[in-house]
């Protein structure tokens, strides 16, 4: 019992050690690609921070009699990394984001923290640092403000949805549905020409699927927030008020004193130019200056993900003879569900091979359930 206890707490010391690598290096990977030089500060100051959680872990792990690590970012942070080389420092925010607020109470029960002097600010710091990264993925599309940065730099001197999971749960979809398309006509017996035939027409149809989909609900979210903005305008002209008393509940809620929430309202609601923007950020909380995105660029990225997906099982279809493009387009579609499996493992921090072969066997199910509903169609129709 007591070696596998200390197996267990080995496992932990060196997964939390991991974890701190990785931050290190993802946060020093976003100071060097940061264009802005408050915000490259920034990012090095956490870099720094984590690199001293790590440094900490690392001492734990020989005090146990483990082997001195090597600190080497995962694969999972190295994939993150290149994924800033392709896409930028934005993108790749919101993941990190929610990997910190998910991670902030990790320490908080953790007995060497508790025991130790050195590492008794560890939880506060984990904390604040999931605090910062989500205000700066909530900012992330509407610019930084210097102020909200001199804020948050005293917090740390001391011391989410996200858009690239969307694409490859696009890219999914695309490989899933078209592969399975094809397995239910190929149970049916069709011929080689009519499988390629569906295999273009199923791409086309769901990457517009898609496309459609997406603008609907973007322009419906934007249509109902400009709505409700329109209203927010009218009640502030008609009955403000009413509006000066909204705003002195929510700053009350906030914790703010009695006196300064009466002064701070009646401001807000004195000054015409900004009383607007602020109730719809303060009451409705909505960005006026982003209201979800465009239905267009959001159509057309799910269209071109879909298809991207989907050309998987079908671009074999066009590189092998007839009598081979259902074995090319099966085995294809194979190693995409588990590529796919694997990239998703970056989002979820499972690992990869358990998230490829999960996502394999999904597929696999799938794609048999179609075949043998397509098998049972064609021979039915043929008799």
């Amino acid at each position: 019992m007591a070696e596998a206890s200390s197996k267990t707490r080995m496992a932990r010391l060196r997964d939390n050690f991991q974890s701190e690598v990785d931050g290190a290096a993802l946060y020093d990977a976003m100071a060097a690609r940061e264009r802005k030089p408050e915000m490259a500060r920034l990012y090095q100051k956490l870099a720094q921070v984590e690199a001293k959680h790590a440094a900490f872990w690392g001492d734990q792990i020989r005090e146990a009699g483990g082997v001195a690590p090597v600190s080497r970012p995962s694969w999972a942070a190295r994939v993150k990394i290149r994924l800033m080389d392709w896409l930028g420092v934005q993108a790749i925010l919101p993941l990190i984001a929610g990997e910190e607020v998910r991670n902030r109470a990790v320490y908080d029960q953790q007995p060497e923290v508790q025991a130790s002097a050195q590492a008794s600010d560890m939880p506060a710091q984990e904390r604040s640092h999931a605090r910062l990264l989500s205000m700066l993925a909530s900012q992330s599309r509407s610019g930084w403000n210097g102020a909200d940065y001199s804020r948050l730099e005293g917090r740390h001197g001391t011391g989410d949805s996200n858009s690239l999971r969307a694409m490859v749960l696009g890219a999914n979809d695309g490989l899933v549905s078209t592969f399975c398309l094809l397995m239910g006509m190929a149970g049916s017996g069709a011929s080689s020409a009519v499988l390629l035939t569906t295999a273009l027409a199923g791409g086309l149809a769901g990457a517009c699927s898609m496309a459609m989909g997406e603008w609907v609900s973007v322009q419906s979210a934007r249509e109902l927030q400009e709505r409700q903005i329109a209203l927010e305008a009218d009640e502030l002209a008609t009955v403000p008020a009413e509006e000066e008393e909204e705003l002195r509940l929510i700053y009350q809620a906030r914790g703010l004193p009695h006196d300064e929430v009466r002064q701070l309202a009646a401001r807000v609601i004195g000054d015409k130019d900004t009383a607007l923007d602020t109730l719809v950020r303060d009451e409705l909380g909505i960005n006026p200056d982003d209201l979800g995105g465009s239905p267009w660029v959001a159509a057309v990225s799910s269209f071109l993900v879909f298809l991207l997906g989907a050309l998987i099982p079908v671009l074999p279809m066009f590189l092998v003879s007839p009598a081979w493009r259902v074995p090319a387009c099966t085995l294809s579609s194979l190693a995409g569900l588990f590529a796919t499996g694997c990239l998703v493992a970056v989002f979820t921090g499972r690992h990869p091979l358990w998230s490829g072969m999960r996502q394999l066997l999904i597929g696999v199910a799938a794609a048999a359930l179609t075949f043998g509903i397509g098998h049972v169609f064609g021979v039915a129709l043929a008799a």
